[in-house]
C-alpha cells in the first residue's frame, strides 16, 4: 500500500484471509480485567437448542452494493442509514431508498482490498442537536481512519467541507482492519481495531499495549480537545509503555461489536483464524482491560504456542463454534430489544457470513447457552438496530437489507 495517494482534504493525526471472494469480515500486561460475567463460557460446539424463533427475515430493500452496515440516526425520523463499502452512505426512509446519498466520500476511501472500504458509522447520541456523526474507512493512504462530518442545521444531508479525520492507523496491509464504531452508554466512542492483517499476528499487535491494533479503542469526542480528548478512567491511561486509547486487547478482527440497549453489557463478535470463531462478553460496569487472547489463543484455544500457552489473565469468550460445517467468519449482532419477535427478547444474535446460520445466546445458568433461529443461504455481513430497537441483517452479496420479524407458528 505504500504506493497509495495520500489524503489531501483532512489534517492528518500521525498515530501510529479468507478468499477474495469474502468480504472484509473474513480473515480477517496491564490491569487485572474486570470479573467474568456471571454467565460464563459455554462449551465449545454445545449442541445449539433447537430453532427457537419462529424468526423469519422480511425484505426492507435491495439495490445496495456491497453493504457494510446499517444503523439509525436517534433524531426521531425513523431513516435507516446504509454504509457501502465504496465510500457511499444511503439513506432508507418509509421503505424507499432515497435517490441522493446522505454522503458520499468515494474519492477518499481506499476500497480495493476485500477488506478495505467504508466500514463503520455511530451518530452522536446528540445528533439531533448537533448534526455530528462519525466514521469508519480505510484512506487512500491506507491509514485505519476515523473521521468526523456534520449535517448542517436544517439539512438532510451531510456537509463534506466539515469533514475532520479524528484518527489514523499507518496498516501496510489490506484485512484485519476493524472498523465498528458506537458511543457507549457512558457517552464516549469506541473504535474497534484489527491486527494489523497477515495471518497469525506475525507482529504480536493483539498482545502489545504500545499499538492501537488488536483493540477496542474508548475516546471522549466531547472533550474540547484536538483529536480527541482520553477518558481520565481508561484503563491504560497515563500508563508508560501503553496508548491511553485502550479500552480492551487481545482481539485479532473485532468486525461487529454492540452495546445492549438494556443492560449496557458490550458483545465482541471476533473473526477467527482458521479453526474456530469467538464471541466475547464484557459486563456493564466494566473498569476496561479485559484481555481475549489473541494471538497467544484462538477463541479457548491455545494458539501461540499450539500447546502450553499461557492463560493466566485472559478473559474466555462467552461462546465459540468450529469452522466444521462450513462456517468461516462471525458477524457480530445485537441483543434483541424490539417488540415484533417476542420469542426472542433478550437474546443475543449474531451469524456466520459462510454458513449463514442465525444463531442466538441465552443466558442459561453459568453460561450462554447457544441455539439456532434460521438457516439462510446470506453473507451477512453486519447487523443494525433501528431506533424502536428491532434488528435488521445487511447482506453483502445480494445488497438487500432485511429485517427480523416473527415467522409463521
Amino acid at each position: 500500500m505504500s504506493g497509495a495517494p495520500r489524503l489531501p482534504w483532512l489534517p492528518l493525526l500521525a498515530t501510529a484471509c479468507l478468499s477474495a471472494g469474502l468480504l472484509l469480515v473474513a480473515c480477517g500486561g496491564g490491569p487485572a480485567p474486570s470479573p467474568e460475567p456471571t454467565a460464563t463460557v459455554a462449551p465449545p460446539d454445545a449442541t445449539p437448542t433447537a430453532p427457537s424463533g419462529p424468526v423469519a427475515l422480511e425484505e426492507v430493500a435491495a439495490g445496495f452494493k456491497r453493504p457494510t452496515f446499517v444503523t439509525h440516526a436517534g433524531d426521531g425520523s425513523g431513516r435507516l442509514f446504509v454504509v457501502e463499502k465504496s465510500g457511499i452512505i444511503r439513506v432508507i426512509r418509509n421503505g424507499a431508498v432515497e435517490a441522493e446519498p446522505f454522503l458520499n466520500m468515494t474519492s477518499f476511501v481506499w476500497s480495493t482490498g476485500n477488506e478495505q472500504g467504508l466500514l463503520g458509522l455511530a451518530f452522536h447520541p446528540k445528533f439531533k442537536e448537533n448534526g455530528r456523526f462519525f466514521v469508519a474507512f480505510t484512506a487512500q493512504d491506507g491509514a485505519n481512519s476515523v473521521a468526523e462530518y456534520r449535517v448542517p442545521a436544517g439539512s438532510t444531508r451531510a456537509d463534506p467541507a466539515t469533514a475532520r479525520r479524528l484518527l489514523a492507523i499507518p496498516d501496510d496491509r489490506e484485512n484485519h482492519n476493524g472498523g465498528m464504531l458506537a458511543f457507549g452508554p457512558d457517552g464516549y466512542l469506541y473504535i474497534g481495531t484489527g491486527d494489523g492483517g497477515g495471518a497469525g499476528d506475525t507482529r504480536g499487535t493483539g498482545q502489545s499495549l504500545n499499538t492501537l491494533l488488536g483493540k477496542i479503542l474508548r475516546v471522549d469526542v466531547d472533550s474540547g480537545t484536538t483529536p480527541y480528548g482520553i477518558p481520565p478512567d481508561n484503563p491504560f491511561a497515563g500508563r508508560s509503555g501503553a496508548r491511553p486509547e485502550i479500552w480492551a486487547y487481545g482481539l485479532r478482527n473485532p468486525w461487529r461489536f454492540s452495546f445492549d440497549r438494556a443492560t449496557g453489557d458490550l458483545w465482541i463478535g471476533d473473526v477467527g483464524q482458521d479453526a474456530r470463531e469467538e464471541v466475547d462478553f464484557q459486563p456493564a460496569g466494566s473498569k476496561g482491560g479485559e484481555n481475549y487472547g489473541w494471538n497467544a489463543m484462538e477463541a479457548s484455544a491455545c494458539f501461540r504456542p499450539s500447546t502450553g500457552c499461557a492463560r493466566d489473565g485472559k478473559v474466555p469468550p462467552a461462546s465459540e463454534y468450529s469452522h466444521a460445517g462450513g462456517a468461516c467468519s462471525v458477524t457480530g449482532g445485537y441483543v434483541y430489544r424490539g417488540s415484533r419477535v417476542p420469542a426472542i427478547a433478550g437474546a443475543y444474535v449474531f451469524i456466520d457470513y459462510c454458513d449463514g446460520q442465525l444463531r442466538s445466546l441465552r443466558p442459561d445458568g453459568n453460561r450462554w447457552r447457544p441455539g439456532v433461529l434460521l438457516e439462510t443461504s446470506l453473507n451477512v455481513s453486519s447487523f443494525g438496530e433501528d431506533e424502536a430497537g428491532e434488528l435488521y441483517v445487511v447482506d453483502d452479496t445480494g445488497g438487500r437489507v432485511y429485517r427480523l420479524v416473527a415467522g409463521a407458528p
